[in-house]
């Protein structure tokens, strides 16, 4: 079946909109500026150049934001980037650092909590419920 004839749209290509551009230049004139206060307190020197960022910044994005366009959807690539190279990393390093160990140990001592292993002694699989359910009037219309 082609998947013109589907309703449903799976290619997993989702359209990214960017930021505006006024609300990009604000962030980074408050990064600028909290990086050069930081500086002050600690004596650092980094404020030198830091402070005159933030108030460029700040002035761009109020007076002519559209400048800071290009600045824009470059910071949006790399944030893209960062996506799609650290979503595999984070999820996969989650997967076997927390599911599989506690899978393996649940292995280890013969837990079966989802009742997946075969009885060839069971006549069902059925699971009676006590105290019942709903009643099945309640289950009507569902989606």
């Amino acid at each position: 079946m082609a998947t013109s004839q589907l309703h449903e749209d799976f290619s997993r290509e989702e359209e990214v909109k960017a930021g505006s551009d006024r609300g990009f230049g604000l962030v980074f004139a408050g990064f600028f500026a909290i990086v050069s206060a930081l500086s002050l307190w600690r004596h650092g020197s980094t404020w030198h150049w830091a402070l005159p960022l933030a108030a460029l910044f700040l002035l761009v994005a109020l007076i002519y934001p559209r400048v800071l366009a290009p600045l824009n959807r470059l910071w949006l690539k790399f944030g893209l980037l960062l996506y799609k190279v650290m979503n595999p990393l984070v999820l996969g390093l989650l997967f076997f650092v927390t599911i599989m160990p506690i899978g393996l140990v649940m292995r280890a001592f013969g837990k079966d909590f989802l009742r997946l292993k075969r009885d060839p002694a069971a006549k069902t699989y059925w699971i009676d419920r006590t105290p019942p359910g709903p009643p099945p009037q309640s289950m009507k219309n569902q989606f």
